[in-house]
């Protein structure tokens, strides 16, 4: 049976998605505004306001080739419509050599402004890191979807991966991480005290700040004077003096109220919403699939429940929302998110026969795709408020 990673998780994406509540659509500017990015919500967990204000240095400028130069290691930057095959014809590798330390294949599309690391040094032409700005910039900001919380909802394999130890860049030359199974954006960014913003506008990332394992990561400079944070605080009673208010040399007029509990006139009268509940709305959602629960929620390994189920079941929404993302995981497997009111996503993996677009407004009950032939067939079918997973149990039953 297929083991079902937290959807999510990068953004815990997104992004995102990314921070997937948080997210919202941008219509100018870099593809990084507009999200929370550090997720500290206000209750001081995992509080990372220092590192959010580490100043960082712009991304040094490239040569003609797209190549950046550092004693220790070069990078090149992609192009618009670059694969990894035209970056090694470009820089003067192997395309299958350069495919195999990015963790890509030769035939993989990389974005503009992504970089890649060069597993030997090639000849420096031009410009040499240290100066210039940000080479093959971003195209024109998309908006932020959730496409990403679904592509992780079936790859989660191993164990968590091992904690790295902190290492404060010095120097002009970024200090260059590999990513390990487990590691985040946000994680990443924590780890060396830099913004995961700058991390994704340093490396090219997505607007979900999706990364893979095995990737090159180079981390930003930080910045030789950080923008300062103190403010003037003056003592009570120390300052300006306090006016006098009107009332003290003129009695305010008596006023005419009537009792905060009467109510105003023609009030209609309230609703016995007890009486009135009907079966349609006794759950918060319908099961998408009538079956058995073939394996329950588990937060952290199963962040839903797998209901079994014949191939060519109908897939039915749990609730009225909108298609978020239809999306694959890496086995191909197709992967539908539905956005609902009170910042509620529902997940369904394992489906085919795809009856629905991203952007369609749906309603409760209606057949979205069919269940996929497998060995045993089921649904796996995710709750989430917000980035966090929930048991989906309480909402169908």
């Amino acid at each position: 049976m297929t083991r079902i990673s937290p959807a999510f998780r990068a953004l815990g994406i997104s992004c995102g998605i990314a921070a997937l509540s948080a997210c919202t659509p941008t219509t100018g500017g870099s593809p990084f505004g507009g999200l929370d990015w550090d997720f500290r919500g206000g209750n001081g967990v995992l509080d990372t306001t220092e590192a959010a204000r580490q100043a960082t240095e712009s991304r040094p400028g490239a040569d003609a080739r797209g190549v950046i130069s550092y004693p220790g290691y070069q990078v090149a930057v992609a192009r618009r419509g670059d694969t990894i095959a035209s970056v090694a014809a470009r820089v003067g590798v192997g395309a299958d050599e350069l495919a195999r330390y990015n963790a890509l294949m030769p035939t993989d599309t990389l974005r503009d402004g992504e970089v890649v690391a060069l597993p030997r040094r090639v000849a420096d032409s031009g410009i040499v890191a240290g100066s210039g700005s940000v080479v093959g910039g971003s195209t024109s900001p998309a908006p932020v979807d959730v496409s990403s919380i679904a592509t992780t909802a079936l790859d989660r394999v191993g164990s968590p991966a091992p904690t790295s130890t902190p290492v404060q860049p010095t120097g002009k030359e970024p200090v260059r991480h590999q990513v390990r199974r487990g590691e985040t954006a946000f994680s990443i960014a924590r780890t060396y005290n830099v913004s995961a913003k700058a991390l994704g506008e340093w490396n090219g990332l997505g607007s979900d700040l999706s990364v893979r394992e095995g990737q090159f990561l180079i981390i930003p400079v930080a910045s030789e004077a950080p923008p300062s944070t103190a403010t003037a605080v003056t003592k009570p009673g120390v300052g300006s003096a306090t006016p006098t208010p009107p009332s003290a040399t003129k009695p305010l007029p008596d006023e005419k109220t009537a009792p905060a509990a009467t109510k105003p006139k023609d009030t209609p009268k309230s609703p016995e919403l007890a009486t009135e509940r009907t079966g349609a709305t006794a759950a918060k959602m319908v099961m998408p699939v009538p079956g058995s629960i073939i394996r329950p929620y588990s937060k952290g390994k199963n962040d839903g429940i797998d209901i079994a189920a014949s191939a060519g079941t109908p897939v039915k929404a749990a609730d009225a929302g909108t298609v978020a993302a239809i999306t694959k995981d890496t086995e191909q497997t197709p992967i539908i998110v539905i956005r609902h009111a009170n910042n509620l996503l529902t997940v369904y993996a394992g489906v085919d026969a795809i009856a629905v677009k991203k952007g369609d407004k749906v309603s409760r009950g209606q057949s979205i795709a069919k269940v996929r032939s497998g060995s045993p067939a089921f649904l796996h079918f995710e709750v989430r408020r917000g980035v966090d997973s929930t048991d989906p149990v309480p909402f169908v039953q």
